[in-house]
């Protein structure tokens, strides 16, 4: 099965095929399509909304099986008005950059101590007019992290800029520094894998 994937990031895109590898699917993404992207308004209250509007649109103006993701990136011990959730690149209105990213968040942590976070993700999938399969659960919520003062010194990695602030509570490591498949629990590949294993199960059934 070919499913379209919801997103143009290529790091994005790279990191989801490996989470799914164990199946059977094809995994593209929107621009392997060649085809012209629609811009789509992501207003939702939460991850799950915002993915949902995704994976309808993507689906009506193509007609594959598409699926799109979110996450909402939420802080402990800190004031509610700072809290990101699904706004995490849009801070009082502005779009911010990759540098930006690193600027603001580096701050808040400057500001507030190193910061506990953690992200919660969605996940919306169109198979077609009439089957949806969505789930935005605890299980698929990050292992907590620390977002730290202080970037990675060397890895910039575009379209993840928080990973070079984000550090592993276990190990005392960067994101950037972790071993692949160590990366891979941390930003819970497993709750994606088993959310697609019941879907197609489900399509059998």
């Amino acid at each position: 099965m070919k499913i379209l994937y919801g997103t143009g990031n290529p790091a994005k895109l790279s990191a989801m095929k490996r989470h799914l590898e164990p199946l059977d699917i094809e995994i593209i993404g929107l621009n392997d399509l060649g085809m012209k992207i629609p811009e789509v308004l992501e207003d939702g209250n939460t991850p799950l909304e915002n993915a949902r509007q995704k994976a309808k649109a993507y689906y009506k103006a193509f007609h594959i099986p598409v699926f799109s993701c979110d996450s909402g990136l939420y802080f402990e011990n800190v004031p509610n008005e700072i809290q990101p959730g699904v706004h995490v690149r849009t801070v009082n209105g502005k779009y911010l950059t990759d540098d930006e990213m690193r600027l603001y968040y580096s701050g808040l942590a400057q500001k507030y101590g190193d910061i506990t976070a953690y992200y919660k993700n969605a996940i919306c999938f169109v198979l077609d007019d009439t089957r949806i399969f969505e789930a935005m659960e605890p299980e698929m919520e990050s292992e907590k992290f620390i977002i730290t003062t202080k970037p990675h010194s060397a890895i910039r990695k575009k379209g993840f800029p928080l990973d070079s602030l984000s550090i592993d509570i276990k190990t005392g490591t960067y994101f950037y520094d972790l071993p692949e498949q160590k990366l891979d629990q941390v930003v819970v590949k497993e709750g994606f894998l088993t959310f697609f294993q019941n879907a197609l199960i489900a399509l059998k059934d």
